[in-house]
C-alpha cells in the first residue's frame, strides 16, 4: 500500500492556475493563423518539441497528459502521430480534419472524445466563437514526436524554423545557426503520403464517443450502499468499472483506458486501491478526493484540475457540491482494471446483496457460491 502525505499529495495536484502554455511548441508556429496557438504539457512532455515547454509533472505514467487553447479560426496543422492521440473537448467547438489534405471533417463539441488512429495526418481548427480548450492523451511514454505535412515543414522554413531529426526546433531568428538538410526532418514524399491508411467520416465517427453518446451505469460494488451509486460511462478500453455488462466504444489498444465518472450532489466512491496510476480531470468544481486508509489527506478539485494518484494509494470521491459532477478517469494499461475496496466495504456491499465474482465483476450475492466471492 503506498502512503501520501498532504504535501505529496498536492505535488500531484495541478490546478487549472498551475497550467502554463507555450506558444513556440511546434513548426507551425510563426505560420499565419496558427501562430496563436498554446500547448501545454501537464504530464508528461507530450510531443512538444520546444525547449520552452513546461511541463507540471514530468514523472512517468505510460502516457501523457497534455492541452491545447486557441483563439477562434486558429489551426493546428496537418501532423502524424505514433502513438494514440485522444482528444477531449472541454469547452468550445473544434473541427478535426484527417486524410493526406485534411479532406475529412468531424466537428467536436463539450464533452465529446475522439481518438484519431496513428500514422494518418490530423489537425483541428477552432470553429466556434470562444477560445475553448482540449485536453489530449497520448500513448507511451515516449510518444516518438510527430511527422509534420511537407507543405508545413516547407513553408515554416520561410519564417527561419526548422525541425532536427532528434524533434527539437531550430528557431533561426532566436539566432540559432541555419540547419543543414541531413540535419533536419525529410518532408514525407508524396509516394509515402499516399501509402498511408485512410479513414471515412462514417470509420472515424466510430472512434468518437460524444456527450450523447454516454452510457452511464451504476459501476461498483458499492452501488447499493447509502450515499454510493457512482456511474461510469465507458471510452476507451478495459477501465476500473466493475459492470460486467459494460463495454467500450473504442478497443484498440491505446496504452491506457478512459471513462467518464458521474457522481450526483453527496454522492461518494468508497475507498479503494489500484494496482496502476490513475488521472482524473473534473469538468465541474465540487470533487473532493480523500488519500489513504486513514483519510488523513484530502484534496479539494476544481474544474479542468488534473490529479494523479500513484499505484497502491487508497482514495475516494465525493461531491461536494448541489449539482452533478462529471470527472474523466484515465488509467494506465490495456488490460482489465480490478479496484480493490476494503473488507468492509465489501461485507458491507454483501449486506445489500451484491458480491464480486472472479472475474472483478458486481453479481447477485446468492447466486455466487462462498468459495467463487473476491474477497477484497
Amino acid at each position: 500500500m503506498t502512503y501520501l502525505t498532504q504535501a505529496e499529495a498536492e505535488t500531484r495536484h495541478v490546478k487549472r492556475s498551475d497550467y502554463q502554455s507555450c506558444t513556440v511548441a511546434f513548426i507551425d508556429c510563426k505560420k499565419p493563423g496558427s501562430h496563436l496557438k498554446q500547448n501545454y504539457s501537464i504530464i508528461g512532455p507530450g510531443v512538444t518539441s520546444s525547449t520552452e515547454q513546461v511541463i507540471n509533472l514530468p514523472e512517468a505514467h505510460g502516457f501523457n497528459i497534455g492541452a491545447a487553447a486557441m483563439p477562434p479560426g486558429i489551426t493546428n496543422n496537418l501532423h502524424i502521430h505514433f502513438t494514440a492521440e485522444v482528444f477531449m473537448i472541454y469547452d468550445g467547438e473544434y473541427t478535426f480534419r484527417w486524410g493526406p489534405n485534411g479532406e475529412n471533417e468531424f466537428v467536436g463539441k463539450p464533452g465529446d472524445i475522439l481518438s484519431v488512429p496513428t500514422w494518418i495526418y490530423r489537425g483541428f481548427v477552432n470553429s466556434g466563437e470562444s477560445e475553448g480548450w482540449i485536453f489530449t492523451t497520448l500513448g507511451g511514454d515516449n510518444t516518438g514526436g510527430v511527422i509534420f505535412h511537407p507543405d508545413i515543414i516547407r513553408e515554416a522554413a520561410e519564417y527561419g524554423l526548422y525541425l532536427s531529426k532528434e524533434n527539437v526546433l531550430i528557431d533561426t531568428s532566436k539566432g540559432d545557426p541555419v540547419p543543414s538538410a541531413d540535419q533536419c526532418t525529410t518532408p514525407m514524399s508524396d509516394e509515402d503520403v499516399a501509402k498511408l491508411p485512410s479513414y471515412s467520416p462514417e470509420e472515424m465517427r466510430k472512434r468518437a464517443v460524444t456527450a450523447e453518446d454516454r452510457d452511464y451505469r451504476p459501476a461498483f460494488i458499492d452501488r447499493g450502499m447509502d450515499g454510493c451509486g457512482a456511474e461510469i460511462a465507458p471510452v476507451i478500453g478495459h477501465g476500473i468499472t466493475q459492470n460486467r455488462d459494460q463495454t467500450a466504444r473504442i478497443t484498440n489498444p491505446h496504452g491506457f483506458s478512459m471513462e467518464w465518472l458521474r457522481l450526483q450532489p453527496s454522492q461518494r466512491v468508497s475507498p479503494f486501491t489500484l494496482d496502476e496510476k490513475m488521472v482524473v480531470i473534473p469538468r465541474e468544481d465540487g470533487v473532493r478526493m480523500v488519500v489513504n486508509d486513514a483519510k488523513d489527506v484530502t484534496l479539494e478539485l476544481g474544474a479542468w484540475d488534473t490529479l494523479s494518484v500513484p499505484a497502491g494509494a487508497v482514495r475516494s470521491l465525493e461531491n461536494t457540491g448541489d449539482t452533478a459532477v462529471e470527472l474523466l478517469v484515465i488509467v494506465s494499461g490495456d488490460h482489465q482494471k480490478r479496484p480493490k475496496f476494503r473488507s468492509d466495504v465489501l461485507e458491507a456491499a454483501h449486506a445489500k446483496g451484491h458480491v464480486l465474482d472472479a472475474q472483478g465483476y458486481v453479481a447477485e450475492a446468492h447466486l455466487v457460491p462462498a468459495y467463487g466471492m473476491v474477497a477484497e
